[in-house]
Formats: C-alpha cells, structure tokens, sequence
C-alpha cells in the first residue's frame, strides 16, 4: 500500500508540474497585481518577486492553480510584513478569479474592509486576522455567497455580531474572536450547519440563546466575555461537537447530569459559577485538554482523569481525589 501511494503522488506532481509551467498568466490579472504593489511600499518582502517582466502565476505570495481557469490568480496571500501599512487595497476586487483572499499579521494595516471584495464572486477563504482593522464587522459580506471560511480575529472590530452570517449558505468557519464586539449572540446562529464557531475574548453579553443548541457544532468557543445563564443546553450525546470554551463568563447551572457529547476532547468552563459535582462521563470521552478550576463544583473527580495537572480542578468548592487531595470520608 506504501509503494502504490508514493508512486500515485509521484504521478500526480509530475503531471502537475507541465501544467504549471505551460501556465501564463492573465495580463489583467497581472496588471491588478502590480497596481497592489504600487499602492504600497516597494520595499515590502512580499513583493520581491513581483517583477512585470516574469509571469505572475509564479510569483510568490500568489498563483494560479485552479486548471478550470488557466492563467487566472486564485489565491492572494499579503502576511508577516511590517513594510506594510495603511488599508487593504482596493483593487483586491479586481480579481475575478480569487478563491483565497489572506491579509494577515500585518501591524500596520488599518482602516476598513474594503467593499469591493463583495465582487470575488468566487471567493471562498477570507482571512484577515490579526491586523488594525476597524468598524463594524461590514454588512455587505452577506454578498459574498461562496464563503466558506471567514476570520476576522485579531483586530479592533466593534458593534455587534451580524445576523446575517448565519445566513451564508456555504460557511464552515466563523472566527470572530479578539476583537471588541458587544451585544449577544444573535438567535440566528442556531440554524448554522456543521459549523466552527470562535466568538471569544469579546465583550458579548447577555444569556447564550437556545437555538444555538440546535447548531450543528463541531466547535465553539465563547470564552473570555461576559455571557450569563444556563448554556447545558449546548451539551448532548448525539453532538458533532469536539471543542467547547466556555470559560471567563458568568454562566451558572448544574454539571452533574450534563450530557457531555461522545466525541469530546476538549473542554474549558473554568472562572464561571457552575456548580453540582463532574459528570461520571467525563473521564470516558476521548479528552486531551480540561479546565474546570475557579467554579463551585464539588465531589470525587472521576476516573480517567488522574493524569491532568492540579490547577485543572483546582479552587472549586469542594472537588477532590487524585490529582487533588483525597475526598474526606
């Protein structure tokens, strides 16, 4: 089986690799790509290849490698370069054939996302983390039908979540934290499909509406704002759910019959108000990370949770048994 795998990848950079160099790229796009450099400093490193006389589908930072459409830049990626400032370019627009947009880890990069991406009609990744962008999170992303994967973390974003994300037919990946958002979780974000969800280190507030816990989650984290209530709703066997943060919130309700779900291997709740004892369950789920500490939980820690550090149950009521000291009988 080893050998048939290698050779099939053998075969498949081989016949890719004529593709690519038979590859020339679109004069437009060409053309869009040098206006983007020039709206910035020519001494950025991300550009270092960008020289008008080669074809742009081999600059770096760029390419082309869609064979539906030959010669068209797919893929744009600007990151990790201080020479960079002010907004995004608008010209990223003019791109016609974008499938992934990236401006990220860029210190200097400011302002507003720029409307006329709503023109990528092909766009499926939009990644613009960690960056000094501003505003409210803009509305005409709901035009943007083919998203996939939207981050937008890391930045000064403020006002409140956008309903209407919810309503993007195609979206997976929602990554939304580190910013300065406030308000609730909209009602909406229930009729999410098999989605990755990243809502924390915000200022949201308020009670976590009950339709999230028709959401098809396989993640969610919501840690690190200021959400109140009982959210045990979020729990249950049959979730596709993997990942759940919520700590450094004022959430409140009884963990003893949680119904935690089969799959779930990692959990954070700690610094909230939950109290009752740990779910016998919870050392039979496939977990690699745990942090219940700072709660009011009491009782023994169940089995097949020893070999986590301390700190993880610690200042709690009354918790106890490896690998905290022994339950008083």
């Amino acid at each position: 089986m080893k050998i048939s795998l290698v050779y099939y990848f053998v075969l498949f950079f081989s016949l890719l690799k004529p593709l690519q160099s038979a590859t020339i790229c679109n004069p437009n796009d060409k053309k869009v790509l040098l206006q983007i450099k020039n709206y910035y400093s020519r001494n950025a490193t991300t550009f270092s290849t960008w020289n008008p006389k080669t074809d742009c589908c081999k600059w770096s930072n760029t390419g082309c490698n869609d064979a539906a459409y030959p010669g068209r830049i797919t893929y744009l990626f600007v990151t990790y370069d201080n020479d960079i400032s002010g907004t995004i370019s608008p010209m990223v627009g003019d791109l016609p054939f974008l499938k992934t947009l990236g401006f990220y880890h860029l210190p200097n990069v400011t302002g507003l996302i720029p409307s006329t991406i709503t023109k990528l009609s092909k766009l499926e990744i939009l990644t613009l983390t960690a960056n000094k962008l501003t505003g409210p999170i803009p509305d005409f992303l709901r035009q943007i039908k083919t998203l996939q994967h939207l981050d937008l973390s890391n930045n000064r974003f403020f006002g409140t979540v956008p309903s209407f994300l919810s309503s993007l037919p195609n979206i997976f990946k929602l990554e939304l934290f580190s910013n300065k958002l406030t308000g609730t979780i909209p009602e909406s974000f229930g009729s999410f499909k098999n989605i990755s969800l990243d809502l924390s280190d915000n200022h949201l507030s308020g009670a976590v509406p009950r339709s999230l816990g028709h959401a098809n989650l396989t993640y969610l984290s919501v840690g690190r704002n200021k959400l109140t209530g009982d959210v045990s709703f979020l729990f249950a066997r049959d979730k596709p759910l993997k990942t759940i943060n919520l700590s450094r919130n004022k959430f409140k309700f009884d963990f003893t019959n949680v119904d935690l779900p089969h799959g779930l291997e990692l959990i954070y709740i700690s610094q909230n108000m939950i109290y009752g004892s740990l779910p016998k369950r919870l050392g039979k789920v496939p977990l690699y990370s745990i942090d219940v500490s700072r709660n009011q939980l009491c009782g023994p820690i169940p089995t097949g949770l020893q070999a986590f550090s301390p700190s993880k149950f610690a200042h709690n009521k009354c918790l106890c048994g490896v690998p905290l000291p022994p339950c008083k009988k």
